[in-house]
């Protein structure tokens, strides 16, 4: 019986054990970019709690050579109706979840059906990561993503971390980032002496800071802002985890 011939004399059975071969190389290391970039947003979280993150946002005008105006407030120098106007708005049970209010998620999708939950079920904690980890992602591919890392979020940071880290890294104009840079451009004063009225109007912009304004707010905006200095005056006994 003859001997079988060598991949060397049948050169088509070479080339296809180097395209497994590659196949396999590349595959590998597509495992491993993937393992990589999950676990990068886990490592930052830990080192975000002592060091003051830059959003993806943030980042990419950085790149693109344009103007950002960001200026790091520790929490205790930011009023505390400014964050209590933000989480009245954005997220009235800051306190009392983990990160991620699958009660609102519930009701958002039983409203909204097959077009899935929108900013209504967002919670601070969601709103945060994908500023800092998930910004170009569509919304399909990266609301699966944030609940997760809510979670983790909240869990490594306090309340006080969270609310800190999402009034920093907000977007309040083009190219303003940051409460304190907001207090500055539209009202020309310190986030620490923001009144009820100013922060209730820098809280009802933040769905869409782009076309909103709170320098110049529209008549719709101003009746928003009212009913936010009403709740956050009535609702700051839900809000203890951040005073």
């Amino acid at each position: 019986m003859a001997d079988a011939a060598a991949p060397e004399d049948r050169p088509e059975l070479g080339v296809a054990m180097a395209v497994r071969r590659s196949s396999r190389t590349l595959w590998r290391r597509l495992v491993m970019v993937a393992i990589g970039l999950a676990a990068l947003p886990v490592v930052l979280t830990i080192l975000y709690t002592v060091v003051p993150p830059i959003s993806l946002p943030m980042l990419g005008r950085y790149l693109t050579g344009q103007a950002v105006d960001r200026r790091w407030t520790p929490i205790e120098n930011i009023a505390p109706v400014a964050r209590f106007s933000v989480m009245a708005s954005e997220d009235g049970q800051f306190c009392r979840h983990w990160g991620v209010d699958f009660g609102a998620i519930a009701d958002v999708l039983e409203r909204g059906g097959e077009k899935g939950p929108s900013r209504g079920a967002s919670t601070i904690a969601m709103q945060t990561v994908k500023n800092l980890y998930l910004w170009p992602l569509p919304t399909f591919a990266r609301k699966p993503l944030e609940v997760p890392l809510a979670v983790w979020t909240d869990l490594v940071w306090s309340k006080k971390r969270v609310l800190e880290v999402y009034l920093n890294v907000a977007e309040w104009g083009d190219g303003i980032y940051g409460i304190e840079a907001a207090a500055q451009h539209y009202f020309k004063k310190p986030a620490s002496r923001l009144n009820a009225r100013e922060a209730a109007q820098l809280a009802v912009v933040l769905p869409n800071p782009i076309r909103r304004s709170a320098g110049s707010p529209t008549r719709r905006l101003r009746n928003l802002a009212g009913l936010i200095v009403n709740r956050a005056r009535n609702s700051s006994g839900y809000f203890d985890c951040v005073r």
